[in-house]
């Protein structure tokens, strides 16, 4: 084989080596070193390396020529920017180090696993933290994907740790790679966007968050909705209603943006919110018509609209057709 590549008969070498599988003559450490140099010779890197990890999944060791090989790969990696998925990544970390062989240079031309290495335990020191923003800004720049796993993590333990720089470069990252998030990654964003009125942030998750077909949950979106009123940022608040599909656009919702309309003194906007609620046939709860009335009836402007809203809760309460849906509407306002 090695003579009939070194002489450019590559279809017949190709030959010699099917006919020797045909006769189950085992190919050894040579054999393979033989098909790596040559492939590596012809720019087929990613080829080479396949054989290298098809001769271990044999049960065939490489030697010091084999491991010369795996160099070569690497360099040829490094210069075009070639970079190897994980668990093959460990595959070679551990054939080198079973050889005797330096690791530098796989780690030089896969740094990117230096990410996931940092962030596959817990993150307890503020250093780690720092190398990590880091590392993600290195990779944003090399066009890099980690996994949505390692991002996920990478995020919840900035959230944990009050780092708001951090949480942000992480979503950021995400965004511009495409790279959908675990859902808990997003809830975390949210939250902690919340607490510290990060709320341009907050909105971004939750974009993020609807792209990556995560569901907020019709209870949290209602939640979120009357949080936002609550901090005076209506237009925010009506933002977050608009992101949510239409069959998680309950009546806590609704509910939640008329009461955030009520608040700020716009009453004509959370009754064309009502309107539309009816229009979907969603039956009111005892706190919307409550939310309405309290706003309504100080306003000479809905004196009308107050009092037909009063008979027609009346009339539902008597009927008991929203009685169902009084204790949830609590829970989530």
């Amino acid at each position: 084989m090695k003579m009939l590549f070194d002489d450019g008969r590559v279809d017949e070498a190709t030959e010699v080596y099917k006919e020797m599988l045909r006769s189950r003559v085992s190919p050894n450490c040579h054999t393979y070193t033989v098909l790596m140099e040559f492939l590596v010779g012809t720019g087929k890197c990613g080829e080479a390396l396949d054989i290298f990890f098809k001769m271990q999944e044999t049960g065939v060791q490489p030697d010091k020529a084999a491991c010369n090989i795996m160099a070569r790969i690497l360099v040829y990696m490094k210069e075009n920017g070639i970079l190897l998925r994980y668990p093959v990544f460990l595959e070679a970390l551990e054939t080198l180090k079973a050889t005797g062989e330096s690791d530098d240079l796989l780690r030089e031309v896969n740094s990117h696993i230096t990410a996931e290495s940092l962030c596959s335990n817990d993150i307890v020191e503020a250093e780690s933290l720092v190398a990590v923003d880091h590392l993600l800004n290195q990779m944003k720049d090399r066009n890099v994907k980690l996994d949505s796993s390692v991002v996920s993590a990478i995020v919840e333990t900035n959230c944990d740790r009050c780092r708001t720089e951090g949480a942000s470069l992480a979503l950021d990252y995400s965004s511009e790679m495409g790279i959908h998030l675990e859902k808990s990654a997003y809830l975390a964003l949210v939250g902690y966007f919340l607490r510290e009125n990060e709320l341009g942030k907050l909105i971004e998750a939750v974009k993020e968050m609807v792209k990556a077909h995560h569901s907020l949950g019709m209870y949290q979106g209602a939640t979120l909705i009357h949080r936002l009123g609550f901090g005076r940022r209506p237009r925010l608040a009506a933002e977050v209603f608009d992101l949510l599909p239409d069959d998680q656009k309950g009546v806590a919702a609704y509910t939640a943006l008329m009461d955030v309309y009520i608040s700020a003194g716009s009453p004509e906007k959370a009754m064309k919110i009502f309107e539309e609620m009816r229009e979907r046939e969603i039956v009111p709860s005892l706190g919307t018509y409550n939310v309405l009335l309290s706003g309504l009836e100080k306003t000479s402007d809905f004196q009308r609209e107050a009092a037909s809203l009063k008979k027609e809760e009346k009339s539902l309460v008597a009927n008991g057709r929203f009685r169902e849906n009084v204790d949830v509407l609590r829970e989530s306002l």
